[in-house]
């Protein structure tokens, strides 16, 4: 080889240290950047000339001609990548479940359900006080005033569930909206990538950065599955269907009319809904059934991954309407289907089915209290059906089953929290009610009544749950089966968030950047880039010999 071949064997060296201190200059003022990845020069051998061809000996007659920048490549371990994106989605999952649970406690007051529970009791303790001196005007009266104590605080209760519900109602819209931005991003992301990495000369390692970190946030959102391609495209599943593609994202929608029957918002593939022209020639999405984000009969459970993803976690615990015993009373495979698993619906049939046995139970009492003459001589004029409690508004249309075609449109009546009153005459005049039979005497038998309504143990808070309860045991059950829901959550997301944490540990000793190890390199490299110059000043005053010698 000459001299001035030897000159660029030296220049190769100069230019992949230099190269190489770059990276090493790059990852240490990235050394705190949330995502950053840290980069590694790889190196190779330029192709080397071959003076002769020897098959009889070890190697051919070759020289060198010098150092390969062959690429800056990110250190990252896909598999870690791939299980930290499942767990956190988990994670994700079982947290906003277990802050269901908790806003639930915080409803019912602090597990023991402090005011509720004593409003409760305040109406029993009048029931009590009644059997006592049933015609004592002040004890008619505390009956009423305690009744219309409880109605009001259950409402309060029940309003608070529903509170919450739309609350978490605008969160899926949000979150909808952030997934559709990711997408989008990413899509972006890829088409710079590509177009950076056609020419073979860089790796887009920062933007590689930033579109990791999005697939990172995606992961909390739903279970996600990825490749990368070889032009560095990256195509993305949602829960199993194809989101981003080359060039392209599947956007998700917002459905507020056609699934939920107050309104809910409901995440469907825009691609996969049917869509009609109207007479005014928009194009409006007639069906989502084909094109739904999730199937939310489906069990929850680890083994099949059925538990990961914020998005899935809210819908599931919002539910789709405002639920009443008629969602634990009518059919009980639709309870199972489509209660059970949300855990403010759940709680929502159970605390009004409560409410509605104990108005109905009253009402009924009282009503067989009616046929007793003095009963009727002293309510001349008013309904026959008089009670304590009335409906105040006979539809229930939060309670049509839009899952069953033949109930869809019916309408459910009874005694639910928030269509119901305490009686406005007995609110005026609780001595309509005398409590006296017709031959003066004190109406013991309706008082004992009332209390063995009160007593009874016949009523379970839902089909699966085979134990009995009386009013009151009823409630503490409730609260019970809230609290050890809670607890298990609790375990659960404790447990998740130590998983989510080892694995990230384990991530950022690959991927995070270490000071020292970077110094060392920068040493390293600092020392061959030394090592080409003084090699090409050697080069360099040979060649300086070489002209002078012969000049002389």
């Amino acid at each position: 080889m000459s001299l001035m071949a030897n000159l660029y064997v030296g220049q190769s060296g100069l230019t992949t240290s230099q190269n190489a201190l770059n990276t090493t200059a790059h990852n240490m003022a990235n050394i705190d950047t949330a995502g950053y990845t840290r980069q590694q020069v790889s190196q190779g051998t330029r192709s080397y000339q071959t003076l002769e061809k020897n098959y009889h000996s070890i190697a051919w007659k070759q020289i060198g001609t010098g150092v390969n920048y062959n690429n800056c490549k990110q250190v990252r371990s896909q598999f870690l990548d791939a299980s930290y994106r499942q767990e956190s989605g988990r994670a994700a999952f079982y947290d906003v479940s277990l802050k269901a649970i908790e806003e639930i406690e915080d409803q019912l007051q602090e597990l023991d359900g402090a005011e509720f529970a004593t409003s409760l009791n305040n109406l029993w303790t009048a029931v009590q006080e009644l059997d006592k001196d049933p015609c004592s005007a002040v004890n008619q009266s505390a009956l009423v005033t305690r009744a219309n104590e409880f109605l009001t605080r259950a409402q309060s209760v029940y309003s608070g569930f529903v509170s919450y519900q739309d609350n978490m109602n605008e969160t899926i819209t949000s979150m909808v909206t952030e997934i559709n931005r990711i997408g989008e991003r990413i899509r972006e992301i890829n088409e710079s990538i590509a177009g950076i990495e056609s020419g073979k000369q860089e790796k887009a390692n920062d933007l590689r950065d930033e579109r990791n970190k999005l697939l990172d946030q995606l992961g909390e959102y739903g279970r996600i599955d990825y490749e990368e391609d070889r032009l560095g495209n990256v195509q993305v599943l949602f829960e199993g269907s194809s989101f981003v593609s080359l060039g392209h994202v599947n956007h998700i929608g917002i459905d507020t009319t056609l699934v939920s029957p107050v309104g809910y918002a409901t995440p469907y593939w825009e691609y996969a809904a049917k869509t009609e022209i109207n007479k005014s020639g928009e194009k409006v999405v007639v069906s989502i059934d084909g094109g739904k984000l999730f199937d939310l009969t489906q069990a929850v459970s680890t083994s099949t991954n059925t538990d990961i993803g914020k998005l899935k976690a809210v819908l599931l615990a919002r539910g789709d309407h405002n639920a009443t015993y008629h969602d634990i009373t009518e059919d009980e495979n639709y309870y199972n289907d489509n209660i059970a698993q949300s855990v403010i619906m759940n709680v929502e049939a159970e605390f009004d089915q409560m409410i509605h046995i104990i108005m109905t139970k009253i009402n009924d009492v009282l009503e067989g209290a009616e046929s007793n003459p003095a009963f009727l001589d002293n309510m001349a004029g008013l309904p026959s059906d008089f009670s304590l409690f009335n409906v105040s508004n006979t539809e229930d249309t939060v309670n049509y089953d839009f899952n069953d075609k033949k109930k869809a449109g019916t309408i459910l009546t009874g005694f639910t929290i928030m269509n119901s009153e305490v009686n406005p005459i007995l609110v005026r005049d609780p001595t309509v009610f005398t409590f006296r039979t017709i031959e003066g005497k004190e109406d013991n038998a309706t008082t004992t009544e009332l209390k063995k309504a009160f007593t009874s143990e016949e009523y379970v808070i839902n089909p699966n749950v085979a134990t009995r309860n009386n009013f009151i045991t009823y409630y503490n059950s409730l609260v019970s089966q809230v609290a050890n829901t809670g607890d298990v959550f609790n375990s659960i997301s404790k447990a998740q968030e130590e998983t989510v944490s080892a694995v990230d540990a384990a991530r950022e000793q690959i991927t995070g950047v270490s000071s020292d190890e970077e110094l060392e390199y920068m040493i390293m490299f600092q020392n061959a880039y030394n090592a080409s110059s003084r090699f090409i000043n050697v080069v360099s005053e040979m060649l300086e010999h070489l002209v002078t010698t012969l000049g002389s």
